[in-house]
């Protein structure tokens, strides 16, 4: 059998950016990440997680740019969070990119932003059982701390005892 280890994924979220201010966030050493918009749908409501989308081999504004936000209704309302991978050291360049993908495949798996329906389709289970998430900051209407153990199919397999308490003893 083969030893898993969990790995920790600490995000730490800022905001709220507008799609102007996004523009300021190009610099090469730090602005790569996770990012959550939050706008007007309608079903969902107002102010509510449309999206979220990474940038890990272009900035977060470039990135977010890219996907024609500003043709959405209600453009100048839209809220931008940005998390920034966080821990004690900078991690080479290709570890640093697959924790912010395999961040933002369980961020959407867990949430289902409204937008993001087509990732749902390609989220890899088995990636994703052994990454733990703490959200630190401005993490808005995200669960502060996601378990791929909890939200995979990991534990669906596992057969559990259960225990009945004799409480008239």
């Amino acid at each position: 059998m083969q030893k898993r280890t969990l790995k920790l994924i600490h995000i730490d979220w800022q905001g709220p950016f507008s799609l102007n201010q996004l523009n300021l966030l190009t610099d090469d050493s730090n602005d790569y990440g996770i990012y959550q918009i939050y706008g007007n749908h309608l079903v969902y409501g107002k102010d509510v997680l449309l999206y979220i989308g990474k940038a890990d081999q272009q900035t977060i504004g470039k990135r977010v740019s890219q996907e024609n936000w500003w043709n959405t209704n209600d453009s100048k309302r839209l809220k931008i969070y940005v998390g920034r991978i966080a821990g004690e050291y900078t991690p080479e360049d290709n570890t640093w990119s697959k924790e912010i993908d395999l961040a933002e495949k369980l961020l959407i798996n867990v949430h289902k932003p409204a937008y993001n329906s087509k990732s749902l389709s390609s989220i890899p289970d088995v990636e994703l059982q052994d990454i733990h998430i703490l959200n630190w900051g401005d993490h808005r209407d995200l669960l502060p701390e996601i378990s791929g153990l909890r939200w995979t199919s990991k534990l669906d397999t596992m057969e559990y005892d259960i225990y009945r308490y004799n409480t008239t003893q």
